[in-house]
């Protein structure tokens, strides 16, 4: 008993140490995060039906923009849904579409006031679950709170491929020859047409889980981002665990390729 009863007395401590060691430190604007783990923790856990950990995993997305209140963090990106998740189970997917539909309405309805932005393709969803979430992303339009990119049905090589082609329909729409077209695809007008255009890159990318790849998430805009892996599982991912990869960020010399 006295042993369960001393990771709840240290940690409100460690936590308020790491708070502090962040204060005054170059911190992150922007930070994106891929939400992984969530199936692996509920069979670890006992769970006989993994959809549990989805659900405990949804719930972390409010946990996480209001995290950032103490921070200096204003932009948040969660990898929810991948296009490749996307050839899961009817039954699995049908269930992610209810859960991720419900995470956004929960940010809509929280008082955290942030602004909800949809990054990816919802045409590849269900009709019903698109509009619900356009709905309720359209409610946080005015809110000034941290912005949150919710990406689902989102792949990074699709995400340049639509910035591309969008880049060569406004040129040849303008009547501009086709080497005039290929001029006219530089970084700048790549960056324009990206689905998080206008905010900035992410200083910071977490992967939970163990997994240490980016999966294709924010391909283009993630090519100087700070990246920190952890093992722990999205459910289990807790304020201690953000306040220490907030902490390595600003422990980090970030050189932009030079």
């Amino acid at each position: 008993m006295r042993f369960q009863l001393l990771p709840r007395l240290l940690y409100p401590l460690y936590e308020a140490r790491l708070a502090s060691e962040i204060k005054g430190a170059a911190q992150p604007k922007h930070v994106a995060v891929i939400v992984d783990g969530n199936r692996r923790w509920a069979r670890e856990a006992g769970f006989t039906d993994v959809s549990h950990g989805h659900r405990i995993g949804a719930r972390k997305v409010a946990e996480l923009v209001s995290w950032c209140a103490d921070t200096d963090v204003e932009v948040v990106t969660c990898y929810l849904l991948s296009t490749e998740n996307l050839s899961r189970s009817s039954d699995e997917l049908e269930l992610l579409f209810e859960i991720i539909s419900g995470v956004v309405t929960e940010l809509a309805e929280s008082d955290s006031n942030c602004r909800v932005r949809l990054v990816g393709h919802l045409d590849m969803l269900p009709d019903e679950f698109a509009a619900s979430m356009r709905e309720a992303e359209k409610r946080t339009e005015a809110n000034t709170g941290v912005v949150v990119n919710v990406a689902v049905g989102y792949g990074g090589r699709q995400e340049i491929v639509d910035a591309a082609r969008e880049v060569v329909r406004n040129s040849a729409s303008a009547g501009l020859d086709c080497e005039a077209i290929a001029d006219s695809i530089t970084v700048e007008s790549i960056n324009a047409h990206l689905y998080t255009s206008g905010q900035p890159d992410p200083d910071l990318v977490i992967r939970t889980s163990g997994e240490q790849r980016l999966s294709g998430f924010l391909l283009w805009q993630a090519a100087y981002s700070e990246i920190w892996f952890t093992d722990t599982y999205w459910p289990a991912f807790r304020r201690i665990d953000f306040l220490r990869a907030i902490r390595d960020y600003s422990q980090r010399s970030r050189r932009f390729g030079k």
